[in-house]
């Protein structure tokens, strides 16, 4: 005797949300999937498409100007990743183990460095530096890519600050007090057991900081010297002479670098043994 399954008729409620799902979903990445559609045009310009090829990534390769704006926001990215990462990992160590009412004080000032819009620390940083470069004879300030470093590791280092403070706020502090108990230095238990604790999202606070200081535009435009184009600023004076497919293919690059930054941080938590909800909550600072 066989039975056959019946699967009930879907409701027109449930229709109706798988596809307001689809569109939503169609909202968040069309932009991201014309970008890459659009790095495989052969035209001469991004709106004009002549045919499917690869020129443009080979293009990269020909152009100076190009590879020297990817070159210069790399770097940047990379110091602005270290300074997030050393400030913000101290900072998210102090208010998970030295918890009292001045976290919250602190946490205030961290959420408004986090929704201060960028322009408001354009125009704030660039007589700041200007200041320290010219006037007090500060040369290191007149560097762009110290520059661009700096003003790109504000937002990444709250960023940081609240991951690191994640990670350890739902972990006692028993080892760090069987470490003094056993004799240990403050400096011992602090690399041995501290950081040791806090490794997983000090990695990923450090990932996270490098991707959001790739794409860093208004602060970098202000504060950028000549020599040292970071490749946003690069892509903002390529709209005036029309945008060509070599830049979609440079995004199409940054997108994969951002991927892969994601992927190896979703992975140095699942290695520390975090759940999907505790890696989703570590990588927004919950």
């Amino acid at each position: 005797m066989t039975l056959e399954r019946r699967t009930a008729p879907r409701s027109w409620s449930e229709i109706a949300l798988t596809v307001w799902g689809v569109l939503v979903l169609l909202f968040l990445f069309a932009p991201i999937i014309v970008i890459v559609i659009s790095s495989f045009n052969t035209g001469r310009l991004l709106v004009a498409w002549d045919g499917f090829g690869f020129d443009a990534f080979g293009a990269i390769l020909e152009k100076p100007a190009i590879q020297n704006a990817v070159r210069v926001s790399i770097i940047t990215a990379l110091i602005s990743a270290v300074i997030a990462t050393v400030l913000g990992t101290l900072a998210g160590i102090a208010m998970a183990r030295h918890p009292g009412r001045w976290v919250w004080w602190f946490l205030g000032l961290l959420l408004l460095v986090s929704v201060t819009p960028e322009i408001v620390d354009a125009v704030a940083l660039l007589p700041f530096m200007v200041f320290l470069g010219q006037d007090l004879g500060l040369a290191i300030f007149n560097d762009g890519i110290v520059r661009l470093s700096i003003g790109s590791s504000l937002f990444a280092t709250a960023v940081v600050s609240y991951i690191v403070r994640a990670r350890l706020v739902g972990q006692e502090a028993n080892l760090e007090e069987a470490s003094a108990d056993l004799y240990a230095t403050p400096l011992t238990t602090f690399r041995r057991i501290t950081l040791a604790l806090a490794m997983p999202a000090v990695l990923a606070g450090f990932l996270l900081a490098f991707t959001l200081s790739l794409d860093n535009t208004i602060i970098a435009a202000f504060v950028q010297v000549s020599g040292t184009t970071p490749w946003p600023v690069y892509v903002l004076s390529a709209v005036r002479s029309g945008l060509r497919p070599e830049i979609a293919a440079v995004s199409t690059i940054m997108l994969l670098l951002t991927l892969v930054a994601l992927a190896l941080v979703a992975l140095v938590l699942r290695r520390a043994g975090d759940s999907a909800t505790q890696i989703a909550r570590t990588m927004t600072g919950g």
